[in-house]
């Protein structure tokens, strides 16, 4: 559950503020994921949730720390989370308008010079290698950063800011809208993400330039915002069945901590990394929740994640037909081989005769010359005949 922020006394007469929130941290690795705690902040005017996500590949380095030897991923998300939070605690108030822009560069600013203190302090030499991919404590972030606009009122304002590919939603009664744009070396939408692995382009480091984008969305209540690492929906088959995946079991929950049980047992059994999650619901509390989303999950099954399901189920069905076939051609050509085999090969198996010796040959005689065969020999002049 969430923990309160300041608030101003009379507010009881105020339409309900945040009345439903949870978040958690599923790690792969006990002790060693690489995602903070999210951030999760309320107060019957304003809200706060974040999600940070340390990202392993680029900050796969690790340092020596009192804690024992800890990745410079795990360092980033929670450094960064700790200051964020200060930040936005000391920007938040129910009486200012929270510039967004401004409040953007002041998260970037001292989350880097945060970052950069910790990598001075950890007193790590420098790598050989080279590689743009490579950064110094590196993190995502994700933050939605809620205030009512009138003190009586049932609008407010999320304050979106984030870096890297974690994501902030809001949900209401017709559906689940994305509010932060993933920062992906290779843009593309939600459904061609989930399709190719793309390297971020923009991260929290300590050695990297970096920025913190900004967007406002008005939002009437009741809705229930998400701010989710891309452990939570980055190994599901569509976007749909991500807001499905947190909808469907709030149909049947009795608390909101079975709830969030429900969800953390949907994601770990297909998730491959660390995931984390904070969900903050306005304006309705669990049973109103229930009735609020209850034509949106049967709709998301009648028209989106069920016909999906269904040609998934199909394919594998064809799947397994055409490996029974493939299986069954194999064997029935081997048959068909070894009869036809032992003819084909019948030269190439049958032994060599012995050759046989050519019998001997009596030489044939020689003819006796003939008359005919005699030949006048001319006698040279002065020859003993001649001279007889």
């Amino acid at each position: 559950m969430s923990e309160s922020l300041l608030s101003r006394p009379g507010d009881a007469v105020s339409p309900p503020g945040p009345t439903v929130s949870f978040g958690f941290n599923l790690g792969k690795i006990p002790d060693h994921g690489e995602d903070s705690d999210p951030i999760l902040r309320d107060g019957p005017d304003l809200g706060l949730l974040a999600v940070f996500d340390g990202m392993g590949g680029a900050g796969g380095t690790v340092y020596e720390t009192e804690d024992g030897p800890r990745s410079g991923a795990y360092l980033a998300s929670r450094i960064s989370r700790d200051v964020v939070e200060q930040r936005m605690l000391q920007l938040l108030v129910p009486d200012w308008n929270l510039k967004g822009a401004a409040a953007a560069e002041d998260l970037r600013r001292s989350v880097e010079e945060a970052l950069q203190e910790r990598l001075a302090a950890l007193k790590a030499p420098k790598s050989a290698l080279r590689s743009r991919l490579l950064r110094a404590l590196p993190t995502t972030m994700a933050v939605i950063a809620l205030q009512r606009t009138h003190r009586s009122g049932s609008r407010w304002l999320a304050h979106v800011f984030w870096a890297g590919d974690s994501r902030a939603y809001v949900l209401q009664a017709d559906g689940a809208q994305q509010l932060t744009t993933d920062d992906l070396r290779e843009p593309s939408d939600a459904m061609d993400n989930l399709r190719r692995d793309s390297v971020v382009s923009n991260a929290m480091s300590a050695d990297t330039a970096f920025h913190v984008s900004y967007r406002r969305v008005e939002l009437d209540g009741p809705f229930l915002l998400l701010c989710a690492t891309d452990g939570c929906f980055g190994y599901l088959p569509t976007p749909m069945h991500f807001e499905h995946l947190v909808l469907a079991p709030l149909t049947t929950a009795r608390t909101v901590d079975a709830w969030s049980e429900a969800v953390q047992r949907e994601i770990s059994a297909v998730t491959g990394d660390d995931a984390s999650m904070a969900a903050m619901a306005v304006g309705a509390d669990l049973s109103e929740l229930k009735d609020l989303y209850a034509t949106r999950v049967s709709t998301l099954e009648q028209q989106f994640t069920g016909p999906v399901d269904a040609m998934r189920q199909a394919v594998e069905r064809a799947e397994q037909e055409l490996q029974v076939l493939r299986q069954r051609q194999l064997d029935d050509t081997q048959q068909l081989w070894a009869r036809y085999k032992t003819a084909y090969e019948h030269y190439l198996h049958a032994p060599e005769a012995e050759p046989q010796p050519e019998p001997e040959r009596e030489p044939e005689p020689e003819p006796e010359p003939g008359p005919s065969d005699q030949v006048d020999v001319p006698q040279e002049p002065g020859s003993d005949e001649e001279a007889s």
